[in-house]
């Protein structure tokens, strides 16, 4: 005969084992809610951010696609219940602004706060600072903005072994010349970009020294200071370097509200 197992010897550790399970499907479901509620979250601190910097952006008489705001670091909830954030990066396109009555554009400008300090209560309403400890900016401005500043029929810039290089027609002693040659970029004490074109040449420049004068006082002409618009969150040119695609600035600042950018 068949030996019988009691029954209350078994149900004991299946009640248990379907308990365990239980209550880990439960934490699953808790731990999903929560992410779901973080990312939630984020999303409307992100499109909150946006449109304060687009509203910024705007009265500082500037113009630029819509902003890209992305709120980084994990858990989000806890960051917004500290009131401090790692980190906020906005990306902002095709930046116009007006400079001494000429245009100047900026493909992109990559902001980068660190640090950032904001209440639920700022966050919520609207009201009140978002302060960065340190921001952050790079840039990128076009070349052919930059050459309408320079104001010469014909020239075209662009970037040759890591310097800015010109190409233009110019009239020397009744003769059309193409004038090449390349720039010094720094930054001037007053935050403009120092254009300084000190090694120009034509092919066919006759030998002569008034040609040779003509040409140095067309580089002269082209050698300026260009003023750069208010970069918002009170940046401040660092350095800038030419690109393939463009003049490229590097900005920074501290203790900056990012959501003014007067």
């Amino acid at each position: 005969m068949a030996q019988e197992y009691p029954a209350d010897g078994v149900r004991p550790r299946r009640r248990g084992r379907k308990l365990l399970i239980g209550l880990v499907v439960l934490l699953l479901l808790v731990a999903g809610l929560l992410v779901i509620a973080d990312r939630v979250a984020v999303g409307v601190a992100e499109r909150a951010i946006a449109d304060r910097v687009s509203q910024e952006v705007t009265k500082q008489g500037a113009q630029a696609a819509a902003p890209d705001v992305e709120v980084g670091g994990t858990p989000f909830l806890t960051q917004v219940l500290d009131g401090r954030y790692q980190r906020i990066s906005i990306k902002l396109r095709d930046v116009q602004a007006s400079v001494e009555g000429d245009a100047v554009r900026l493909l992109v400008l990559d902001v980068d706060a660190r640090n950032v300090r904001a209440s639920l209560d700022t966050l919520r309403t609207g009201q009140g600072d978002v302060v960065a400890d340190t921001v952050n900016g790079t840039g990128t401005i076009s070349y052919e903005s930059l050459a309408a500043l320079l104001d010469r029929p014909g020239l075209t810039l662009g970037e040759q072994g890591g310097k800015l290089a010109v190409t233009a027609p110019v009239d020397i002693l009744g003769q059309t010349l193409t004038v090449s040659g390349t720039a010094d970029v720094t930054v001037a004490k007053s935050g403009a970009v120092a254009l300084r074109f000190n090694n120009l040449d034509a092919e066919g420049l006759p030998n002569l020294p008034l040609a040779r004068a003509l040409l140095n006082n067309y580089a002269k002409g082209i050698s300026i200071d260009v003023p750069l618009p208010d970069l918002p969150f009170q940046l401040a040119v660092r350095e800038v370097r030419p690109l393939p695609e463009g003049l490229a600035v590097t900005a920074d600042a501290k203790n900056v509200p990012i959501n003014s950018a007067s």
